[in-house]
């Protein structure tokens, strides 16, 4: 094949793929809701600690998950969260306990300083879930509450939200999430304090 011919083929190559456009990817986070402030915390003068989320069950990241049954499920190829998923909520649970005021400070683990507690959380479920007509943004979460001090446990609790979506795409999941994630934000100020 002469020169002319390849420059040829690769200009209207390069031209062809130059008119088609991939899907663009969305992007979708967790909105920090508020919540109101703690004035008479018996934790006021403590400092707590916020570790990473961990999960058993689900596989975290930044994929967008959703399930059809229990063995049929996958992520989204064009939309996906801001950031891997354990790191967004806990992000969320520091903003949202640092605004509640319950606690002196508020810190990642990542912190090397003296904390009083640990707020450990597994997650058992984070998903998109799809079962007929019915759409869901699943989440469920058990939060642990550990005094650093002693090492012991002072209380734990599992927080489940079923919230349904007004549209069966990654954006109503990701509505419905942040409404499940606003009523855990409550709940969980409300159980600690």
């Amino acid at each position: 094949m002469n020169r002319r011919k390849i420059l040829t083929s690769v200009v209207l190559c390069a031209g062809l793929l130059g008119c088609t456009q991939a899907p663009i990817l969305k992007v979708y986070s967790l909105d920090v809701p508020e919540v109101q402030k703690v004035n008479n915390s018996a934790y006021k003068q403590k400092v707590i600690k916020v570790s990473f989320p961990q999960s058993l069950r689900e596989q975290m990241s930044q994929k967008m998950n959703f399930s059809y049954s229990h063995n049929d499920y996958g992520t989204y190829m064009n939309s996906e969260w801001s950031n891997h998923m354990s790191k967004l909520l806990q992000g969320t649970v520091i903003d949202v306990l640092d605004s509640s005021k319950l606690f002196k400070a508020v810190l990642p683990d990542t912190t090397t300083l003296k904390v009083n507690y640990r707020l450990e959380s597994n997650i058992f479920a984070f998903e998109h879930q799809v079962r007929g007509k019915a759409s869901h943004s699943i989440i469920s979460i058990q939060f642990t509450l550990i005094d650093t001090n002693t090492g012991k446990l002072v209380k734990s609790k599992r927080f489940t939200y079923k919230e349904s979506t007004q549209s069966i795409d990654a954006e109503g999941y990701a509505s419905a999430t942040n409404t499940a994630i606003e009523s855990l934000s409550k709940d969980l100020v409300g159980w600690l304090r």
